[in-house]
């Protein structure tokens, strides 16, 4: 294991019981989040797109904040949905906010989940071309995106233009070199785990994915990363891919996380989302010493590169920093890190 970050979805609730009320408390605690655990010494902090809902949704302006206030982890998104995405605009987006972070941005990409609303994409004025899905559409909007971030020229210049131009063909400005190694696909299954590796972007798997096999979630997901890290050598890419997993892990440290998690053992459920049999990965709640035990029989995440550790960002800046502290003080060393 060589990095570890969080992943937030960003909620907010006006409940009692929470302490995110509302989405600038959302935005500015993601924020201090971020620096919390950079000084904690974690290397990412990632965020989850939801739109139509009580979530973060437009993630470069944070995105950017949170570039502008650290100086050395990894920020990025798990995953946003490109139904929604204008690639053009995104490109433009995306190359601000990695330039004002130094070339830190880690962004995944994804045709998206079940959504708040039906068909919303369709409200941000996109429709999938006729024989097409929505699915189709938001791969087609990824595969604009990551062709337009090599950042070759494509717009044919005006010849009585308001300032000078240089020769040849324009691209969109501003470019951030290098970004186009650093996009992640979202992937539920083995087939667009294969197709993301031919279209050499790194792999994201998640807490869910199609069940192929009836075996348990960490094995399918296993095989799953090896399929993908197969196709990527067949497709001859040149440098070496990146893959994350996203664990729900508590480390029970005193009386606080008992009562918040210290619930029975869970394990995997299997449900349907879009019309698709998933498998949901358990979580882990445990003492740090049987955490070790049990994340060390996970094969997801032995083979991953990168743990991304959901954060119940409803309980606050200060819990989500001890939650995230316990586990790379008395758990993530055992596994290899750092």
């Amino acid at each position: 294991m060589k990095k570890i970050g969080f992943l937030s979805f960003g909620h907010w609730s006006a409940s009692p019981y929470s302490q995110v009320r509302s989405g600038a408390d959302a935005l500015i605690q993601s924020i201090e989040l971020a620096e919390a655990v950079e000084d904690l010494g974690a290397d990412g902090a990632y965020f989850r797109v939801h739109h139509f809902a009580q979530q973060l949704a437009s993630p470069f302006p944070l995105l950017a904040a949170i570039g502008a206030r650290t100086r050395r982890i990894e920020i990025g998104t798990a995953v946003i949905d490109m139904r929604y995405e204008n690639p053009l605009y995104m490109v433009e987006d995306a190359g601000a906010a990695d330039l004002i972070a130094g070339g830190r941005l880690q962004l995944g990409i994804s045709r998206g989940s079940p959504e708040q609303v039906i068909d919303g994409w369709r409200h941000f004025g996109y429709a999938p071309a006729e024989g097409k899905t929505d699915a189709d559409m938001g791969r087609r909007h990824a595969e604009v995106f990551l062709e337009l971030l090599k950042g070759d020229g494509f717009a044919r210049p005006n010849p009585r233009p308001m300032f000078p131009n240089p020769p040849g063909l324009l691209r969109l400005e501003p470019h951030s070199a290098g970004l186009r190694d650093r996009i992640w696909w979202g992937s539920a299954s083995n087939a667009t785990a294969i197709w993301a590796a031919k279209l050499g972007v790194n792999l994201q798997s998640s807490t869910l994915k199609e069940d192929e096999s009836g075996e348990p979630f960490h094995i399918q997901q296993a095989r799953q990363i090896r399929v993908y890290r197969k196709a990527w050598a067949d497709a001859g890419h040149t440098r070496e891919p990146r893959v994350s997993v996203s664990r729900s892990i508590f480390a029970i440290m005193n009386d606080r996380d008992r009562l918040y998690f210290g619930r029975d053992e869970s394990s995997d459920q299997i449900g349907v989302i879009d019309n698709m049999r998933a498998v949901f990965g358990r979580s882990y709640a445990a003492e740090p010493d049987v955490l070790v035990e049990e994340l060390r029989k996970d094969e997801a995440i032995a083979e991953a590169d990168t743990l991304l550790l959901t954060v119940p960002n409803t309980l606050g800046v200060e819990y989500n920093a001890h939650v995230l502290e316990s586990i790379l003080t008395h758990v993530a060393p055992a596994l290899g890190w750092r």
